[in-house]
């Protein structure tokens, strides 16, 4: 098996979902207590926040870029960013990384892809919805992502930082949040959901309201895993 790389702690709930899933996905593939080696470079979330605040993504791109070369340093043989909005800058730090990386953006629009799904829309913090990767990646393939409203755009990214993030999970945000989806429904049209931040699955479930909600996390997790078990090639 590769040794894993993640860039974590963006947050530290998400993090987490991705050891544990990583693990219990290579052993049911393998049927063994086989478990990979993970290299995670915890980093600080607010130290993050501040240079996205900052609107500068070069400054956002050599921040991960030293992660990056630091988990090379440590062994990882590939590695992947736990997180949807630092996916910003993926471009950015694939093209001067050490380690070949895995998008979250494009192992997600994959999917999309194969199920058939042509009209989406994508939850996330305002970061992503108010920026542009994820659409240009779905595009590619055919598929339109919508986001929602100022309004809901700000009320999702209040309850993630207040909430979410910091591992509280309450049932009033879950049902604001899936009104949220029933809304896009009803006004966009939308066929699916992106879960466009990794602690979102932590609240939501994988389906409303007859539409499938994508896991990014569980997604990422599985190209990840393919990647460490050699199924599938990675590009440096």
């Amino acid at each position: 098996m590769k040794k894993i790389g993640l860039i974590g702690g963006l947050g530290p709930e998400a993090t987490q979902d991705y050891y544990k899933r990583i693990i219990e996905v290579v052993r049911g593939k393998t049927g063994s207590l086989d478990a990979p080696e993970i290299i995670i470079y915890s980093v600080n979330l607010q130290e993050a926040l501040t240079i996205l605040d900052a609107k500068d993504d070069a400054w956002l791109a050599d921040w991960l870029l030293a992660k990056v070369e630091a988990l090379a340093a440590a062994g990882a043989e590939f590695a992947a960013i736990t997180a949807n909005t630092a996916h910003l800058v993926f471009d950015r730090v694939a093209e001067r990384s050490p380690l070949p990386l895995l998008s979250i953006v494009e192992a997600t629009c994959a999917v999309a892809q194969t199920m058939g799904l042509k009209r989406g829309g994508l939850m996330g913090t305002r970061f992503t919805m108010q920026a542009d990767f994820f659409q240009r990646a779905f595009a590619r393939g055919g598929v339109g992502l919508l986001v929602p409203n100022t309004a809901e755009q700000e009320l999702i990214h209040h309850k993630l930082f207040s909430e979410i993030e910091l591992g509280i999970i309450r049932d009033e945000t879950r049902e604001e949040l899936l009104e949220i989806v029933r809304q896009m429904i009803d006004r966009e049209g939308i066929d699916f959901l992106v879960l466009g931040c990794t602690e979102l699955p932590l609240i939501l479930p994988e389906e409303a309201f007859g539409i499938p909600l994508l896991n990014t996390t569980a997604l990422h997790v599985d190209s990840i895993v393919a990647a460490c078990l050699g199924r599938v090639a990675v590009q440096g």
